[in-house]
């Protein structure tokens, strides 16, 4: 019997998820071991300009990367096993269990990054239970979702059991036929769960989602009375609505032509696993489908958020190679925009249709539904489950407190139920539940080259807002100006005329150099020894910025090249000259 007044706590830590949608990330704590749950990505804002990718700030990880243990993979979504990859160039993980599908798409990714070495990736089957370290034992316990292979975990850890339900929905006619084991977490509700936390996206949605399911007979309407080609767009992870569309295909005699490389890597894994079915016959290259008549036609494309690469959007800026937008063309959005997409998005319809394109959009059409509960697949879940503490996750914050509220409702008491923050430490005993500390959190932005450092970002949203103002200025050893400096605008609005403004610039140079010469032009026995290139430069930069922000009345980016003497004048004196002249820039 555990002497609960003895046992230590558990710590719960998320480090993304929390008050955003996507980079869903969780650690379990308990003495010496971390388990870890999902490690996603989110995709950038409009002011991350030039970041590709954004991940949860894993300084935490890194620091205590002895403690790590292994990983757990609730399923294949990448805002759930995007960050994998990237994580493993810093750390180590000892092991990674996961569904077979989420396994096989992480499987790629890995060896594309080279870290495939990194951690032993094991799949699991419904119910199997997997001991990780000495204090946790992962249950996995199969969901519904928008993607195959989706868990729900229990997690048995020394206080008792934790259920992290993952993504899911109540779908009670799933495409795959791998229904939602409730009975397995009525059992659990029955024996006690210490723990919830539970999916928050749909929190403020009332009802239920419907079915997967009822896409069909929707879709269906729409292929029967398109009469040319026909482009379809959807999140190439949605393997049950990429299946369906592959289906209805068949129905209507058209041959595929599938179009941007998630969609294919989700298509050839789902097919060598089982999850989509189809002739090999049905998908034809784009060159060979060019020649078809355009009612035989379907072109399946990633691109469904307006993401700047993406096939669609690529077509819908007339940037695609082989595909070009005609008359008579029916083109199916079959997805909603997620938070922060719905911009993007309408512009890529706004330009489809422009060419000439018949456009299906929109909620009204129900030709989406979400993958996510909605409020009374929540209250089904905290009825099942029956948990003595609350814990609302995956969501912005007005979704986090209305699940909070819906709980409460249910008898889980106010003071059993706390709204955290990323990197908040949730600390849980038998008889207790609160915050205790707090771990860094925040982002890490990625682009082509690495890690976006934050004085890059800061400086690519300057040149963005007001624009970049270069000057280059070339200085004797006596502190004069040896040329006109050479000054550029680019992106910058000004009233000031350009001449004029050089000679504002050549004014502010020659004062900082008259006033300030003395303080970076050391001298030794009456003769100049040593000159602080940099300290000057960073002096003249300052004034610089100063200058631009009153003549220009923005604060654009101010880059200062200083051109120095490469070699001191040469004089014979009874000590030898000491210098550091250098180029400054």
């Amino acid at each position: 019997m555990t002497n609960k007044e003895s046992t230590p706590a558990l710590k719960i830590i998320p480090l993304g998820g929390l008050h955003e949608i996507g980079k869903n990330t969780c650690i379990f704590e308990f003495n010496d071991e971390i388990v870890l749950i999902d490690a996603g990505l989110a995709f950038p804002n409009d002011e991350m300009h030039g970041v590709n990718i954004v991940l949860p700030d894993m300084t935490y990880l890194r620091d205590n990367r002895d403690k790590i243990k292994g990983m757990i993979v609730t399923h294949g979504h990448e805002d759930h096993i995007g960050g994998i990859a990237y994580h493993l160039k810093q750390f180590d993980i000892p092991v990674t269990y996961g569904p077979r599908l989420a396994m096989a798409l992480l499987q790629g990714k890995l060896e594309e990054a080279g870290v495939a070495d990194r951690t032993v990736l094991k799949t699991v089957q419904p119910r199997e239970m997997v001991r990780i370290g000495t204090s946790f034992v992962a249950e996995f316990i199969r969901n519904t979702h928008s993607i195959s292979d989706s868990f729900t975990i229990a997690l048995h850890t020394p206080v008792g059991i934790v259920i992290h339900t993952g993504d899911f929905k109540v779908d009670h006619t799933p495409v795959d036929g791998e229904f939602f084991d409730f009975q397995r977490l009525a059992e659990h509700g029955e024996k006690g769960v210490l723990c919830l936390l539970s999916d928050s996206t749909n929190a403020e949605v009332p009802g239920n989602t419907p079915s997967e399911r009822s896409v069909y007979p929707n879709l269906d309407r729409v292929f029967a009375q398109a009469p040319g080609r026909l482009l379809v767009t959807t999140f190439a992870s949605s393997v049950h609505r990429v299946n369906m569309i592959l289906e209805l295909a068949q129905k209507h005699n058209r041959v595929v032509s599938v179009v941007g490389r998630s969609m294919l890597n989700v298509i050839a894994h789902a097919r060598n696993l089982g999850y989509i079915k189809c002739p090999d016959n049905l998908f034809e290259p784009l060159h060979a489908v060019s020649n078809l008549p355009p009612e035989k036609v379907l072109i399946l494309t990633t691109g469904s958020q307006g993401e700047p690469m993406a096939a669609m959007t690529r077509i819908a800026n007339q940037e695609h190679r082989q595909i070009k937008i005609r008359e008579g063309d029916t083109v199916v959005f079959s997805a909603n925009p997620i938070p922060g997409n719905t911009i993007a998005v309408v512009n890529t319809i706004d330009k489809l249709m422009i060419q000439g394109a018949n456009v299906v959009y929109g909620r009204d059409k129900g030709i989406h539904v979400s993958g996510h509960a909605s409020q009374e697949d929540q209250k089904l879940m905290l009825a099942l489950t029956r948990p003595k503490f609350f814990v609302p996750v995956h969501g912005e914050h007005r979704m986090l407190v209305q699940h909070a509220k819906m709980a409460q409702n249910m008898g889980i008491p106010a003071e059993n139920t706390v709204i955290i923050n990323n990197g908040d430490v949730v600390s849980v005993t038998p008889d207790s539940i609160g915050v205790t500390g707090k771990v860094p959190s925040g982002v890490e932005l990625v682009d082509r080259s690495g890690v976006v450092h934050d004085s890059v970002l800061k400086e690519r949203q300057q040149l963005a807002e007001d624009g970049v103002v270069t000057v280059a200025a070339a200085v004797d050893w006596e502190g004069k100006l040896l040329a006109k400096p050479e000054i550029h605008l680019r992106g910058v609005v000004s009233a000031v005329e350009k001449s004029l403004l050089q000679q504002l610039v050549i004014k502010t140079i020659e004062r900082t150099l008259s006033d300030r010469w003395t303080e970076f032009a050391k001298s030794f026995e009456g003769e100049q020894a040593e000159i602080d290139w940099v300290g000057l430069q960073t002096q003249i930069e300052r004034d610089l910025q100063r200058l631009a922000r009153r003549e220009l009345q923005s604060c654009p980016l101010l880059v200062f090249l200083l051109q120095s003497p490469e070699e001191p004048p040469i004089k014979v004196t009874g000590r030898r000259r000491r210098s550091t002249a250098k180029v400054a820039s």
